[in-house]
């Protein structure tokens, strides 16, 4: 009893000892977070594609470090995806059978909203109707989504896409051009298509994206691709990038007026220019695009049950082949591909498995 009793407060200040050092090293470890893994993203400068500005802003996703750069050029960004030199761009949807023909490693991983109302076809002074456009430039991106835009405006209203001249222009040299009468008409987005209508008297707009076709078909907008390098050796983070996206227009939704002014410093745009685009309330019904929430655009991608608020489930499917279509009508692809040629699906269903 003697030696149990010298050794017990021994024992016993080891165990206090050893439960604080246990303490100490816990605490440390959750004091001390896993590295942020960066991704690297482009957009243009648009607010549609802002979201990611608030994302970054509000560190939505501790788990990426998002490192955002402005490319003005799509294209651009393509190549740079190609190269490894990026990992997520976000862009107009209708890339994917273009990348297919020409065997570039990128995939549209998810739509993320559709155009309503800030697509805008404009016709010049003295231009009252598409007849008058025929042997006359029009303004668009050639190889995007306004030329098919321009082409079924044209054949709905009874002239052939092939009729006139597309001018391949950015929206700021589409707006000089249109304005200083270099062009007969073009197709614009705000907020360039207001700053047509202001500065070139006469000039007018005789259709929108809110246009029943479009609005049902969604052909116009936008989406996210990833490169093939990241979706086969990054899955994980494919995964958290989605994330993080969907996170920033939840985040959107419950604080627009902050997530605008994210938005406007993130593009050096001003807040109003972003309210016209984006919306000021957050319902994705008052400004010129409907951004799409999670579930909605997992149900446009059609992994997950339910009707998204344009077009049916699974209209990716539908919106593929009308743009591929389009590209054999203008001569940029010479067949039809599947849709897993540019789509992948893996980490928008892996999202859903796991949810936001």
């Amino acid at each position: 009893m003697k030696n149990i009793s010298y050794f017990a407060p021994l024992f016993a200040g080891a165990c206090l000892l050893i439960s604080s050092c246990s303490k100490k090293e816990e605490a440390v470890t959750e004091a001390s977070p896993v590295k942020p893994q960066t991704v690297k993203i482009s957009l243009f400068s648009w607010p549609g594609y802002a979201f990611w500005f608030i994302a970054k802003e509000k560190n939505l996703v501790p788990e990426l470090d998002l490192d955002i750069v402005i490319i003005e050029d799509p294209y651009d960004s393509y190549a740079q995806m190609a190269a490894g030199q990026l990992d997520v761009t976000s862009s107009t949807v209708e890339y994917g059978p273009l990348a297919a023909e020409k065997g570039v490693p990128v995939k549209l991983v998810t739509y993320t909203n559709p155009s309503y109302g800030t697509d805008k076809i404009i016709l010049g002074p003295g231009i009252n109707s598409a007849t008058d456009l025929k042997g006359k430039e029009v303004a668009v991106l050639e190889g995007g989504l306004t030329q098919i835009y321009m082409g079924i405006w044209l054949e709905e209203n009874g002239v052939k896409f092939d009729e006139v001249k597309y001018t391949n222009v950015i929206m700021d040299e589409a707006v000089a051009a249109m304005v200083s009468g270099k062009v007969a008409a073009g197709e614009f987005w705000e907020p360039f298509g207001s700053k047509v209508l202001s500065s070139l008297p006469g000039s007018k707009v005789v259709a929108t994206s809110k246009d029943p076709y479009f609005k049902k078909t969604a052909l116009l907008g936008d989406g996210m691709y990833m490169s093939g390098s990241f979706l086969k050796d990054k899955p994980e983070l494919a995964r958290l990038t989605l994330k993080a996206y969907f996170a920033a227009v939840k985040y959107w939704k419950e604080n627009p007026i902050e997530a605008n002014a994210i938005m406007a410093k993130g593009l050096s745009f001003t807040v109003e220019d972003v309210d016209l685009v984006v919306g000021k309330d957050g319902s994705s019904t008052d400004g010129g695009i409907y951004p799409f929430n999670f579930e909605e655009a997992s149900r446009f991608m059609g992994v997950m049950d339910g009707e998204p608020p344009f077009g049916a489930n699974n209209e990716i499917t539908r919106h593929w082949k009308l743009t591929n279509d389009w590209w054999i009508k203008f001569g940029v692809v010479k067949k039809e591909y599947p849709m897993e040629a540019g789509v992948d699906l893996a980490p928008l269903k892996a999202l859903v498995k796991t949810g936001l």
